[in-house]
């Protein structure tokens, strides 16, 4: 190298030498004359602290079902909390919202020792409403290893919110009825009884109701004690229940009510409540039958006997999701509890069935061995979803479950899970904070990609590898799988979205490349579940601009010759989406041609194999595909079959109190009656509705009476609010009613 060189390059590196030591001067002295960032207070925190864990809660709740003098129905109770010290600590957090707490000694608890050692005396109590905590300060510290005793006495309002304890109402005879229930999943224990509501702070529940006299109190253990008293004038029975086993807030449960039960014993008492009526009717006695042999499978599953003394199941009237999993006392929205042959349709049942089998699944899965926290939901719901169908098939061995969890969860995900707005499984737990995060990730990826992914887990484990790592669950809930499946998983349970892979079998390279088959090869050569899986592929991917649509649509030819019921589904499930967004566009008659020509074969199809429509198909499956058959052949205009359809209802319209037509065809012939129909039908149905005793039957009332293209009748639909979410959701399926619910 040139001397000139050297000495340009020694001149550079001073340069830089010296720049680079100002920056470093300028950085530190930034650091230096900032100010300090200040601590973030515990109480303004969303986790509670790691230095208090409860061992036991003693409540005793009094809800009243009759309003007070202000209008307004209550409940009142006491709560003592035994918790161990962990870390000394001047400070106690507990979560409590929307509470009253009655005052004592100027306080809003009161603190006892569990030991003959002097008790720290409170300095204040406040309430942090951003983080809905009690927060209690100390004079002195509590010492780690040591047992305090935290009581509170409360009033709280029995709202119709669904949420917390809240109250829930129906009609009996003629006179409105009252239930007080709870929904604390996953955030409303708070709004119960003050405690420290996060899952991992598991305890013992000692539960005592004091209700009206001629009611029922039921909780998550067995009934141990009921005795009749009077409490400051009122008539009351007094039930205490045994001490629940440890479990987290989350899971308890109380209702009082005038329900009734059946009975059963299958190695464990089975008990399913309902309102009066509906027990009578024997509403219950399909989820009664159906509980033992999904309790024995699970057991035998799990390898462990079911933990508990009883299984109690109730349906309410108004509950927010589809059924809790509280243990022992399991929640359910009547829709997906009862079942009636006579009313019911085979889609009934089987909901029924798969929804028992998800929440008993928790019963091990969620309830005895628990998730940390809710960023790992996806764990817990995903793997209740997927031993669901194993439960259920177990119990109706003939309607092949299994083949169901791909339509009904991998396809139905693959449209959600390939869009920006979609999320991995698993979280960060800073990520998942305040009570609306949580309650935002109980959604469809959490259950159907988290039961997708794990049937993907044991189908390349093969089942009794993965059941051999579910057994090896430890304590803490970690399921112990070898450090190679945590490295494959990684990718599935971290990142959102799906890979869309091609091999090249000459080559071996993989490529991002779909494939499509010939839609007009023979269909029969290609296994059912991978001709439902081509058309969902080829939808998704139009769907994401990586084909054309023209492509996509070029799959459903094969419907032309397609008898069976999942790929139909699978087909009709993507072509909502595109009825959806050519809906009064010049392309929609041409897709109506097109479908009506597709379905055309099938409508006659099941004309054949029911004799003229005079029987249903014996196959489970193929009792779907005939609603598919119908549905589709009235909206698209098959004029056989609006005259069928239109003749039946005709029929029950003559003779109101005699409905002959089936269970599984009433959501389809009733919504294709009054879309062609007029004010007549739909008044019709509306009078039906009103007296519909079964909520499945009223579901299917109400949504045909969404049905009709006719604004100003869809404006009279006014139901309770807490209807109203069901109600929004099947006017949205009717692109046209978008102008009646925002004008």
């Amino acid at each position: 190298m040139g001397k000139c060189h050297f000495s340009v390059m020694c001149i550079v590196c001073t340069v830089v030498s010296v720049v680079s030591v100002a920056i470093l001067v300028g950085i530190w002295t930034f650091q230096f004359l900032k100010p300090a960032k200040t601590p973030v207070a515990l109480w303004d925190r969303y986790r509670l602290p790691d230095t208090l864990l409860p061992e036991a809660y003693y409540i005793t709740l009094w809800p009243r079902l009759k309003p007070d003098h202000r209008g307004i129905y209550i409940f009142t109770g006491n709560s003592s909390v035994v918790f161990k010290c962990v870390k000394d600590i001047d400070l106690i957090l507990i979560h409590s919202n929307k509470l009253n707490l009655t005052s004592a000694g100027g306080h809003m608890a009161r603190l006892t020792t569990l030991n003959n050692i002097p008790e720290p005396a409170i300095k204040s109590t406040w309430f942090k409403v951003p983080t809905q905590y009690l927060v209690i300060e100390l004079q002195s510290k509590l010492k780690a290893g040591e047992s305090y005793r935290l009581n509170t006495e409360f009033v709280g309002e029995l709202a119709d919110d669904l949420a917390g304890f809240y109250r829930s109402e129906y009609i009996q005879d003629g006179v409105n009825k009252v239930v007080a229930t709870s929904q604390m999943h996953p955030t409303h224990a708070r709004k119960t009884f003050p405690c420290f509501d996060e899952p991992a702070m598991k305890a013992v529940f000692h539960i005592t109701v004091l209700h009206e006299r001629g009611t029922v109190a039921l909780s998550n253990g067995q009934e141990i004690e009921n005795r009749n008293t009077t409490v400051n004038g009122s008539a009351v029975t007094i039930t205490k229940f045994e001490p629940t086993q440890r479990m987290s807030s989350y899971l308890l449960a109380v209702v009082v009510s005038d329900f009734m039960s059946m009975i059963i014993f299958f190695n464990v008492q089975i008990r399913i409540w309902a309102r009066r009526k509906a027990v009578s009717e024997g509403h219950c006695a399909y989820a009664l039958n159906l509980t033992g042999p999904i309790l024995n499978f699970f057991e035998n599953y799990y390898n462990v006997p079911y933990p508990l003394s009883k299984s109690d199941q109730i349906g309410l009237p108004d509950f927010y999701f589809g059924a809790m999993e509280n243990w022992g006392l399991v929640t359910y929205r009547e829709a997906n509890l009862f079942y009636d042959p006579a009313i019911s349709s085979n889609g009934n049942k089987e909901q029924t069935a798969t929804i028992i089998a998800h929440e008993l699944a928790h019963m091990w899965f969620g309830n005895l061995v628990t998730l940390k926290w809710w960023n790992e939901v996806w764990l817990n719901e995903g793997f209740a979803t997927y031993v669901s169908y194993l439960g259920a098939d177990y119990a109706e061995p003939t309607w092949n479950l299994k083949d169901l969890i791909g339509l009904r969860n991998i396809h139905r995900v693959f449209a959600i899970d390939a869009l920006a707005s979609s999320h991995p499984l698993s979280s960060k737990e800073e990520d998942i904070m305040k009570p609306e995060q949580i309650s935002e990730v109980f959604d469809a990826i959490s259950y159907s990609k988290g039961a997708s992914v794990l049937r993907m887990l044991s189908d390349f484990l093969t089942e009794s590898v993965f059941l051999q790592g579910l057994k090896a669950v430890d304590k803490s809930g970690v399921v112990l799988l070898p450090m190679s499946v945590d490295k494959i998983m990684d990718h599935w349970v971290l990142q959102m979205g799906f890979p869309v892979v091609s091999i090249n079998t000459f080559t071996g390279e993989l490529s991002q490349k779909h494939f499509l088959l010939d839609p007009e090869s023979v269909v029969e050569a290609i296994p059912v579940l991978n001709r439902a899986q081509i058309v969902d592929d080829a939808f998704n991917l139009a769907r994401a601009e990586i084909i054309p649509i023209s492509l996509a649509l070029n799959t459903t030819k094969f419907l032309l010759k397609e008898t069976e019921y999942i790929p139909w589904q699978s087909a009709l499930d993507n072509l909502d989406y595109f009825y959806l967004m050519f809906d009064q566009t010049y392309v929609y008659d041409s897709m109506q041609a097109y479908l009506k020509k597709q379905v055309t074969p099938l409508f006659e199809n099941f004309k054949t194999i029911t004799m003229n429509w005079t029987k249903v198909p014996d196959a489970h499956m193929d009792q779907y595909n005939q609603v598919n058959a119908i549905k589709v052949a009235c909206s698209t205009g098959v004029e056989a079959c609006q005259n069928l359809t239109a003749d039946w209802f005709t029929q029950w319209m003559q003779n109101p109190e005699q409905n002959l037509i089936h269970p599984n065809l009433r959501s389809t012939v009733y919504c294709s009656a009054v879309a062609a129909g007029g004010a007549t039908e739909w008044e019709f149905v509306w009078e039906m509705l009103q007296n519909a005793n079964i909520s499945s039957e009223a579901d299917k009332l109400m949504t045909a009476l969404t049905c009709t293209k006719n604004s100003s009748l869809l404006q009279r639909l006014v139901i309770r609010p807490a209807g109203f979410g069901l109600l929004f959701g099947l006017l949205l399926k009717n692109g046209k009613n978008c102008k009646t619910i925002i004008p």
